[in-house]
């Protein structure tokens, strides 16, 4: 039989954990069903109209409850300095 490896103890902060995966599981499917059905509403007044704001709002209910989801924006700004740092290294001589 082959030995089988140890996963590391560390979790990455991406959703991997079984609760955090449930919570937005469940917080999702609550809120598209609230937009298809016309009940979800924006800051309680106006019904949102747009399926990518129901889906912000569903990650927001999420990390609310204590999902661990990143930001939108965090692997974006990570490989954008990556990028703009390498382009300023390599400057052309007159």
């Amino acid at each position: 039989m082959a030995a089988k490896k140890k996963s590391s103890s560390k979790r990455s902060s991406s959703g991997s954990d079984p609760k955090s995966k449930r919570t937005v599981k469940n917080k999702m499917k609550k809120t598209m069903h609230e937009y298809k059905h016309g009940e979800l509403k924006s800051g309680g007044r106006k019904k949102v109209k747009n399926p990518k704001q129901a889906i912000a709002i569903g990650l927001s209910e999420a990390r609310q409850a204590g999902a661990k989801i990143p930001k939108k924006g965090a692997k974006k700004k990570s490989a954008a300095k990556k990028s703009s740092s390498s382009k300023k290294s390599f400057s052309r001589k007159k």
